[in-house]
């Protein structure tokens, strides 16, 4: 919605109430005093800051001639890949050190210098077409349907999927919403989002493979601070030091590709940066409960390397095909597809990993038994150890099949990571193929299409 946002309000306008929105809502989140305090004003939060990635995109597609697109999506990118991935560095340390409502209060001067940098240097598109009239209906299908979606999403791995009568009312109201939105927009003169660029089967493809990388990329995040958090016992702040190298290696990549693309096909920098997210998925399955901080570094370099090769070739392999007055709503369902990418990503690792885990357990507990003789000797010498230290024969034995049975439980979600790891790896390497549909348009042809 923030090109048609942009276009009713006027982007300027728009931009500068969104940041101000958000502002204002960060210091009522860190000064609530209850949860449905804290739920209203993140929502408001939310609303604020939704338009800043898709509008600020936007502005540097025209300002910046096409022939830097490269530069400036690479530095654009820095922001967009790394701030997620450098939040839970400074947010556990912000914790840690502090307290929690820091983390809301830390965006107060940075969300004031913007809101001024805005109002002093951002102007108006010149490529905007005035929106005639509101389409309350498109808004209210859209709304229906995505927050009908992320409700589902959020909720279904808890009252397991589809056995929930909520879970099944949540898909029939998200399907018939999406459903009847898509036609309607594509009737409508005035659509809240422009669906008929998706005539562009460059954009299309790139939008539908910016959904698997969402997809990918935001369960992998979801996932490792688990892991380090719940089998390696690191505390937020730890696991946020973990990540920081692969942020930094992605900061680092993007710096150098925006001019490189110029050299070298993006669409190679794409499928190498895949392969490469690939092979560190595949070193992260090689984690074990013993793992250390040196066995997590190179494997963040690589995804962190891979992902900086990603991002900015997309982005311009996507959007490049587009006249100017159609960037705004480009950038906004590039985005959009990219963050329910990821949110299904969340819900699909969030689902896979207690279901992975119980598969594991069972297939492990077959073979810890009585008649075992390894799993004998070690009941054995566990309670033997027991004993020594003062406890009970009777009660020594109860504990010692406790320990092992969290060992086998451990050892099983371990396992369940692992095939994480592999599928999400490898799921991205399936979305390979789109590439064959993007096409880099020239600068003259480009120029040309806006031109006419």
């Amino acid at each position: 919605m923030t090109g048609w946002l942009s276009s009713f309000f006027g982007r300027r306008r728009y931009f500068a109430g969104s940041i101000a929105l958000f502002t204002i809502a960060s210091f009522f989140c860190g000064s609530s005093h209850t949860l449905a305090e804290l739920v209203f004003w993140r929502i408001l939060q939310g609303i604020g800051g939704g338009a800043l990635l898709s509008t600020s995109q936007a502005v540097l597609f025209e300002v910046f001639p096409r022939s830097e697109y490269g530069t400036a999506m690479a530095i654009f990118g820095m922001g967009v890949m790394v701030g997620p991935t450098l939040g839970p560095t400074f947010g556990g340390w912000i914790t840690d050190t502090l307290s929690w409502p820091w983390i809301f209060y830390i965006n107060l001067p940075f969300g004031a210098l913007a809101f001024m940098l805005t109002l002093t240097y951002l102007r108006d598109s010149r490529f905007a077409q005035r929106v005639q009239r509101v389409d309350w209906l498109g808004l209210f299908l859209l709304a229906a349907g995505i927050g009908a979606l992320q409700t589902m999403l959020e909720h279904g791995e808890r009252n397991d999927w589809f056995s929930s009568r909520e879970i099944v009312a949540l898909a029939a109201l998200s399907g018939t919403a999406l459903v009847s939105f898509v036609l309607h927009e594509l009737r409508t003169d005035h659509p809240v989002i422009d669906l008929r660029i998706l005539k562009n089967l460059s954009f299309a493809a790139g939008v539908t493979f910016a959904g698997a990388l969402g997809a990918c990329l935001y369960a992998t995040v979801f996932v490792l601070p688990v892991y380090l958090q719940q089998l390696q016992g690191f505390s937020a702040n730890q696991t946020g030091l973990v990540i920081l190298p692969g942020a930094l290696a992605s900061a680092f990549t993007m710096a150098f590709v925006g001019r490189l693309q110029e050299r070298v096909s993006p669409r190679l920098l794409v499928s190498l940066g895949a392969c490469l997210f690939t092979l560190a998925m595949w070193q992260w399955s090689h984690f074990t409960t013993l793992s250390g901080g040196r066995d997590f570094f190179w494997p963040l370099i690589v995804r962190g390397v891979g992902l900086g090769l990603v991002f900015v070739p997309l982005t311009n392999l996507a959007i490049s095909g587009l006249s100017m007055d159609r960037i705004p709503a480009g950038t906004g369902l590039f985005n959009l597809t990219r963050q329910l990418g990821g949110s299904i990503g969340i819900a699909l690792s969030a689902t896979l990993l207690p279901r992975f885990t119980t598969q594991a357990r069972a297939v492990l507990a077959d073979h810890v038994t009585r008649s075992s003789q390894v799993a004998w000797e070690r009941l054995t010498a566990t309670t033997q150890s027991m004993i020594a230290r003062g406890t009970p024969p009777g009660l020594a034995e109860t504990k010692a099949l406790r320990v092992i049975d969290l060992a086998v439980t451990r050892q099983a979600t371990m396992l369940a990571f692992t095939k994480i790891f592999l599928l999400f790896g490898f799921a991205f390497l399936i979305a390979l193929p789109l590439l064959l549909f993007m096409k880099r348009r020239s600068g003259a042809a480009a120029g040309g299409s806006v031109a006419h």
